[in-house]
């Protein structure tokens, strides 16, 4: 590492050191640890959605991802923009914003179970998500841990201890507030970093034309796995109904795409700031922070290929030796000037710091206060900051043990870990909190009995599918093979040779849970809901605010 790198990671850490200062200092209350106050700055709650929603994850995940699927990957950028910030800030934000407001809800699993009176369903989401964000943080931590690792030349475990302890400290002593200085900071570097790259790879390919036409012509040189999958060149989609197109389409595209409108850790921002429009003065901030971020990472994690072809004559994954998350810093290592690598060394870093920050500060406030102060009532008291703060760390333990098994087991295998990571997650809180969310937010009929079906249905199918039916996951998991000896229940041998149950063009073990998880989910908050116990009206003119 040179002198300028180890002085500029100093003065940034500081800076991050600083805001955390400032964030704990003006914390005096459970609604300033965990909702700023409520009164935090459009631009600051914009950044920091979309540093909290867009991190290592999207750039060197997903990017090294369409190192492999091309640019079909752009088509999560145009579902992030439409679904992830016009229908969440414009539809939903407001919405939530004034419901959290009359029921005094400080956290997602507190609005719902405050709308629907019921301490269970507040209880069982926190256990959802405590449970299963540590799957999507830790996907997170691999890839900024990688990239630390290759670029200051550490040890992969050195690199992932350091990281998980400079952002727990300001998490846990500043709150939602640290967590969304610093992330407004991070998000202002991220954009910085990318548009830069994005500029410098265009120009070392000669051209926008000339990048894209170089990588077109690479077709032919699909490895033939890849092509066996329905791959048919970077700048095309694969075939339809091929596992290639199965894994693009509904578990990378749909599964972040629709899933983002559930996330329990950027639903709580919509409740951080003032008024509606201040919300609506967020989504040009935010629409333009997602494209140039998850836009220019996929396109340029596709060109990556015109660049390993022309100096190495290997396709990326070829060259990256099977690893799709080093892919990116693979391709930052070997193309760009010195100068820059500092530069988007504090991109990538940013990026990895405001999403684990904020799924720590969740992950806290879920066990702390929604699960062991709300739901079991053993309240204190702090209102919840105590409990919150201990739960951090246990999150963070669990998610730094995860991240090291999971290197450890699928690092070298050319499996997408954080890309998958973060999809599922993504999906199953699409599956268990969606049709609630939306029921919670616009409907008098949904009751709670109704809430409960969906969440529970939701939830269980996509593990089920998860473990037992989807291949990739399935075959990770391993549960699935110790029971019943195959990697999937969709798969069976036929004289010795796999075959894969399908329907039509519907291969069932490449079929994303969210994809029979969301529609059950729908179908069983509706169907109960019209034979339950409904809602006090009372109660719903109040949620609604339609009580004069």
């Amino acid at each position: 590492m040179s002198i300028w790198m180890m002085i500029i990671v100093v003065a940034y850490l500081c800076v991050i050191g600083y805001l955390g200062f400032r964030g704990f200092k003006t914390t005096k209350s459970a609604t300033d640890y965990m909702l700023g106050g409520r009164s935090v700055h459009p631009y600051v709650m914009a950044m920091s959605y979309g540093a909290t929603f867009i991190s290592t994850s999207a750039i060197v995940g997903f990017g090294g991802a369409a190192g492999v699927f091309g640019m079909g990957l752009l088509w999560l950028t145009v579902m992030n923009i439409f679904i992830g910030i016009f229908i969440a800030f414009w539809v939903f934000g407001g919405r939530t914003r004034r419901m959290g407001l009359r029921l005094d809800a400080h956290t997602f699993p507190e609005l719902l179970g405050r709308r629907f009176q019921s301490r269970f369903i507040q209880g069982a989401v926190a256990i959802i998500i405590f449970l299963f964000i540590p799957l999507y943080a830790s996907a997170v931590l691999i890839g900024a841990a990688k990239y630390i690792s290759s670029q200051f030349s550490v040890d992969y475990n050195v690199a992932l201890f350091v990281f998980s302890v400079i952002i727990a400290l300001y998490v846990v002593m500043g709150g939602i507030k640290g967590v969304m200085y610093t992330d407004a900071l991070q998000g202002t570097i991220m954009l910085f970093g990318m548009t830069a790259l994005l500029i410098m790879t265009y120009v070392k390919m000669g051209g926008v034309t000339a990048a894209h036409q170089s990588l077109t012509d690479m077709a032919a040189l699909v490895p033939e796995k890849l092509q066996a999958g329905g791959h048919q060149g970077w700048t095309s989609m694969p075939k339809f109904g091929a596992p290639s197109w199965w894994v693009l389409v509904s578990t990378i595209i749909m599964g972040v795409g629709i899933g983002v409108l559930a996330q329990p850790q950027l639903a709580v921002r919509y409740m951080t700031v003032k008024s509606g429009k201040e919300l609506n003065r967020a989504i040009p901030i935010g629409g333009v922070f997602i494209m140039m971020v998850t836009g220019v990472a996929y396109v340029v994690g596709a060109l990556s290929n015109v660049h390993f072809q022309q100096t190495l004559g290997k396709v990326s994954i070829v060259a990256a030796k099977g690893d799709v998350e080093a892919i990116i810093p693979m391709y930052l290592q070997s193309a760009m000037p010195e100068w820059f690598s500092i530069l988007f060394m504090l991109t990538l870093i940013s990026a990895a710091m405001s999403t684990l920050s904020s799924q720590f500060h969740v992950m806290g406030t879920s066990l702390g206060r929604d699960l062991v102060e709300e739901s079991m009532g053993r309240k204190n008291n702090g209102g919840g900051v105590l409990a919150t703060r201990g739960a951090v760390f246990v999150g963070i333990l669990i998610s730094v043990y995860l991240s090291y098994i999971i290197e450890l087991k699928f690092g070298k295998t050319g499996t997408s870990i954080v890309a998958r990571g973060t999809a599922i997650f993504f999906g199953l809180c699409a599956c268990a909190f969606l049709p609630m969310y939306v029921g919670a937010l616009w409907s008098r009929s949904i009751t709670k009995a109704g809430a409960i079906a969906g969440m529970l249905s939701g939830s269980v199918f996509s593990l089920f599918w998860m473990v037992f039916i989807q291949e990739k996951a399935s075959s990770a998991l391993l549960l699935c093979n110790r029971l019943f000896g195959t990697r999937s229940l969709a798969i069976h041998l036929v004289d010795g040779k796999e075959v894969f149950s399908s329907m039509g063009p519907i291969v069932w073990a490449y079929v994303d849970p969210l994809m029979i998880g969301l529609p059950l989910s729908v179908l069983m908050t509706v169907a109960v809901s019209c034979f339950s116990k409904k809602t006090a009206e009372d109660h719903l003119d109040r949620c609604m605010g339609t009580k004069s």
